[in-house]
């Protein structure tokens, strides 16, 4: 497998992480990593298709905000929140605390 790029957290632009976050499913995906620690080896629940989200987490990858580490078939997903906070203190952990999980529609909730 292929190494995968990560950007060194110094050169993390501010413009490009926000970019990045301006879209709801990259938002979302960022979301449920902060809720799981930082952390997910595939769990994630976002209504696009898997070649539609591998997308989005190679723009967040590729923007500062994730790390992604090859673990036999799975990808281990980290979200670089101690590095996003020593680069820009307050910005990342406001994003998500201002971004709400969604909201169960009726239909889906458990009977």
């Amino acid at each position: 497998m292929r190494a995968l790029h990560h950007p060194d957290a110094n050169s993390v632009d501010l413009a490009t992480v926000l970019n990045a976050l301006a879209d709801p499913v990259r938002l979302e995906v960022v979301r449920q990593l902060a809720e799981s620690d930082g952390v997910v080896c595939g769990g994630l629940s976002v209504p696009v298709s898997m070649s539609t989200l591998s997308h989005h987490l190679k723009v967040l990858r590729e923007a500062g905000l994730l790390r992604v580490i090859p673990q036999g078939s799975f990808r281990r997903h980290e979200l670089r929140m101690t590095e996003l906070e020593q680069r820009f203190p307050g910005v990342i952990s406001s994003i998500i605390r201002s971004c709400p999980a969604p909201s169960v529609r009726p239909e889906q909730q458990p009977r």
